[in-house]
């Protein structure tokens, strides 16, 4: 008969660890360990095969998992959020420690994904990104702040920190103290300047290695921050059966009360799971409802029923879902513009450490300038053949409510002919561009199957 192991409960500190212990059913304190690489492996080799260790996620918890691991049965890292620890009327390390140990030991701890060593590392420059582009943008705000006591007005240039806005600071008659500040402040950004760009180095290296990435940068509007956030925030895309799983772990799903005979209706977005992961998407919405296509087409009928806020929201779920499409189905994005997608790829290299052309005349800028405009053409159709499918839906569904929209929702699929984009119109709109493109520029990437 095979032993049941002991559940093991650790809530963890910056200097200890406390520690509670489920066998048999009856839980017991065990005292306090020293968060220190030794004192935790001493501790890991008291343990039995059979055991079970469960602890919250905190700045130490990988670490520590990684000791234990190679010793026990199983180590659940667990959120905050799912133990109901943080709601207790009574709540000590000690308290904490026994229920998570109880919660262990009756099979009610969720553990959360735990990602491998090259997304925690992306993480981690992700988020130091993000730190540095913070403290810049404070002391960006600190000179704007002494304009302002200056009287100084509006800046004349809409980049204050360009080269003519540099020069138009430098020229500035502004009070010896408020002189100093400006100094400094400028001092601080060329810093901040210098360690953003060796991280976005690194950042573009790591994308460029990545098909994943590659693959998102086919959507018009996604940069390369976007979809390296993304592919921070959830890791293996396999992890999720269904688009819908995956927006619900990005939180940007909406609510739903029902209570009583009263129907379900919606409110915001649950804004659960990683919020750099929703406002990268968010940022990237506000970019790709610039560019003609269904997207586009998309944002403008939700705007007009709904505001551009909620409009540009659901623009970003909507690209969620279309990543999800793209990475599971290992396809392109079917509206994709390849000379767009060459001239991300070509400053991600450069950014990278790639020598540029510069100097060099290569006839290669005017050609993709002119497939650039012939690519646009066909978005607009794209964004045209969407606006007439949702006219078609719309005129041939029946509403009858459903859901928590009650109204909009049809009872049956749509009926309507609706006039579908199909890949000959490339191939006709680009054989001049084509045919007379020099020999050393990027050939034609081929359009897939359309995946939204």
């Amino acid at each position: 008969m095979k032993t049941l192991g002991r559940a093991i409960g650790l809530d963890v500190h910056l200097k200890f660890c406390e520690v509670a212990i489920v066998e048999a059913g009856a839980v017991r304190s065990a005292g306090r360990i020293e968060t220190t690489p030794e004192k935790l492996e001493l501790f890991a080799q008291s343990l039995s095969p059979a055991d079970r260790v469960a602890l919250e996620v905190t700045g130490s918890t990988w670490a520590i998992a990684e000791i234990l691991r190679p010793h026990v049965a199983k180590v659940v890292v667990v959120s905050p959020a799912d133990t109901g620890i943080r709601q207790a009327r009574a709540k000590t390390d000690r308290l904490d420690a026994r229920t998570l140990a109880r919660l262990l030991w009756s099979g009610e701890l969720d553990p959360v994904w735990v990602p491998d060593e090259q997304t925690r590392m992306l993480r981690r420059r992700l988020n130091r990104r993000e730190q540095l582009v913070r403290s810049r943008s404070r002391a960006k705000n600190e000179i704007h702040a002494v304009l302002m006591r200056c009287l100084k007005g509006k800046p004349p240039f809409s980049d204050l920190f360009g080269v003519k806005g540099r020069e138009w600071l430098s020229e500035l008659e502004l009070p010896l103290e408020e002189q100093e500040t400006v100094c400094a402040a400028m001092r601080h950004i060329e810093f901040l300047d210098t360690e953003i760009a060796a991280v976005e180095t690194l950042v573009a290296t790591d994308a460029l290695q990545s098909a994943q990435a590659r693959r998102l940068l086919t959507v018009p509007g996604v940069n390369v921050i976007c979809a390296q956030t993304f592919l921070a925030a959830v890791g293996d895309i396999r992890r999720f059966e269904t688009s819908r799983e995956l927006v619900g772990y990005l939180g940007l799903d909406p609510r739903v009360y029902q209570s009583g005979e009263t129907p379900a209706r919606g409110g915001r977005i649950s804004k659960q799971g990683s919020p750099q992961a929703r406002w990268a998407l968010v940022e990237a919405a506000w970019s790709v409802v610039q560019q003609p296509g269904p997207l586009h087409a998309f944002y403008e009928r939700i705007r007009a029923r709904r505001g551009a806020k909620i409009a540009v929201v659901a623009c970003a779920r909507k690209l969620a879902v279309l990543f999800w499409c793209l990475l599971t189905r290992g396809e392109d994005y079917a509206h994709s513009q390849p000379s767009l997608t060459a001239k991300k790829l070509r400053l991600l290299e450069i950014r990278a450490g790639a020598p540029t052309m510069a100097g060099t005349d290569t006839g290669t800028f005017a050609t993709r300038q002119r497939m650039r405009t012939a690519e646009r053409e066909l978005a607009k159709q794209a964004e045209a053949s969407y606006k007439r499918t949702v006219a078609d839906w719309q005129a041939a569904a029946k509403k009858v409510g459903a859901s928590v929209t009650p109204g909009h929702a049809s009872s049956g699929p749509s009926k309507g002919q609706a006039a579908r984009q199909t890949t000959k119109p490339l191939t006709s709109a680009l054989r001049y561009v084509i045919g007379s493109r020099p020999s050393n520029t990027l050939p034609q990437e081929p359009l897939l199957s359309k995946s939204t």
